[in-house]
Formats: C-alpha cells, structure tokens, sequence
C-alpha cells in the first residue's frame, strides 16, 4: 500500500512531512470566492497565479484560512524538496449553497468533510491504488483520539469509504457504496515525539507558519479564541460575519460572529492561554 501524508499547514503535519517516509503527501485549501477577501490584498499575485497552477487551474481567488498559510506548504516544499500535492473541492460559498445555505456548525462539520475529507479521498482514488496507509498528526497525549479514529476500521484493519460508484439502472440517481480507502498511521505517537520537539525543530528552520492553520473563523473554536482570531486577521474574520448576514443564520449555536467582532482585544490574554481544542485543532 501507498502511504500518504496529509499537510494541513501546521507544524505537526509539516514535522511528519519533512521526517517520516511517504509516497506522497497532499494538501487540500480552503478557498473563497468572495473579491473583497484577494488573497494578500493583491500584493504577490505572481504567487495567487502560481496557486491557481498548482491546482491545476482553479481560480485561486482567497482563502479562509489565514493568508501566510500558502507561504507554509511553498517554503515546505522548497525546505523538504518534497513534492507536495495541491488539491481542493468547491469554494466555502458553494458548500454553504449546496447545503441550503446553511452555516456548518459544531453540530454539522460539513465544512471539513466538503473541502478537506472528500477532496483528498477524490484525489487518491484518481491517483493511486486503495487503500493507502495514511499518516495522522496525532500526538502522544493524543492516544484516545487516535484510538477513536482506529474505531473506523474494519476486521481487517481498513476503513471503508462511503463514496458514489456509479449510477442506478435508469441513469437517473447515484449510486453510493463503501470503498476501501486507508488504514491510519500515528508516526509521532509510535515514536513518543512531542509538542516540545516539533516546535523546536521548526524553530531556525526556512519555513513561515501562519499563526494557526484551519480556518479563521473554525465553528470548533470557542467564542474567545474567536475574538481573538478576529483580532489577529480581521480581513478574514469579516468573511465569516459576512456570511451569517447574507444567510441569516450563525455558525456558533451561543452567539453571533458579528458580536463576537466587538468583543475588543483580549488584553490579559496570550497565545498560550489557548490549547488545540480552543483553537479548533483537527489534525487534517
């Protein structure tokens, strides 16, 4: 089997692809449609356009992820010499209108399903032979989550796909079924590697990491790490309150993005005061 590497932008998923062997590593962007949110304003187009390229020529317009992370996956490259596969699915406008215009939510993280889970899974099944051995950032204080994930598979240690196959006798309808598709990897919990460690690796090493990977306004981060996030990148936060306008509904069941806007900055609070769950951490 194939063993593949998803890069999500972080400093984890970036230590397994620069440390551990794999037969290919994949990175899956979340774009946006939405002109006012031009990825770096406009200022480095020659790398907007060189995106575009790499995604095979789908318009890279903005992302709703912060900015830097582009810069992560091309210095990743570059620092590695590891080919890394861009790939993505529709814009986060198009996954809200084809749910009806509902906001994914806590309860209905459809977000990551549509534009990260799907995406890679279309990938590899045009790519390489399934299933795949699939390596997972999860980190020794991370076992249960793993384990959970390791829940997933089969008797035989694959988990399946649920995935459309063709169509029903009269063409008219889909037809779904379960492909096989990976059995998971935990290189850093097998190696008792630690936070410590990956950031301490990075640390003198030529590669620029956002402040955090997903997306700025992630429904899994709580209302103040929210606020703070607006405060750290309110260009792209504004994106978030934008859409809850134009659907009016919310993407957080206690508040509104919009109030969350004006929480003010968080003065007495610092970036450690936030852990993975605050800061929506999937490990995609």
């Amino acid at each position: 089997m194939k063993t593949v590497t998803s890069v999500s932008g972080g400093k984890t998923s970036a230590y397994i692809h620069a440390n551990f062997q794999s037969d290919m590593s994949v990175f899956a962007l979340v774009r946006v449609e939405d002109t006012a949110n031009l990825w770096m304003k406009g200022k480095d187009e020659k790398t907007r356009q060189l995106v575009s390229d790499k995604l095979g020529g789908v318009e890279f317009i903005g992302t709703a992820e912060m900015d830097e992370i582009i810069y992560t996956i091309l210095d990743l490259e570059q620092f590695t010499g590891k080919k890394i596969d861009w790939i993505t699915g529709d814009t986060f406008e198009q996954v809200i209108r084809n749910h009806g215009n509902y906001l994914p939510n806590q309860m209905a993280r459809f977000c990551t399903t549509d534009m990260k889970i799907i995406p890679i899974f279309n990938f590899l099944n045009d790519n390489i032979e399934l299933p795949c051995i699939m390596n997972i950032g999860y980190r020794p204080n991370e076992v249960k989550r793993a384990e959970k994930l390791k829940e997933r598979e089969d008797e035989n240690g694959i988990e399946m796909f649920d995935t459309v196959i063709g169509k029903s006798k009269n063409g008219k309808t889909n037809k779904w079924g379960k492909v096989a598709y990976r059995t998971c990897n935990f290189p850093l919990i097998e190696n008792n590697i630690h936070n410590y460690t990956i950031h301490e690796y990075w640390r003198d090493k030529p590669v620029r990491f956002a402040y955090r990977n997903n997306c700025v306004g992630c429904v899994n981060r709580q209302p103040l790490f929210l606020s703070h996030m607006a405060n750290k990148d309110p260009e792209t936060f504004d994106w978030f309150v934008k859409q809850e306008f134009a659907t009016g509904n919310t993407f957080n069941s206690k508040t509104t993005y919009a109030k969350i806007q004006k929480f003010g900055h968080q003065h007495l609070l610092f970036d450690d005061d936030f852990n993975d769950c605050d800061s929506g951490y999937c490990g995609i």
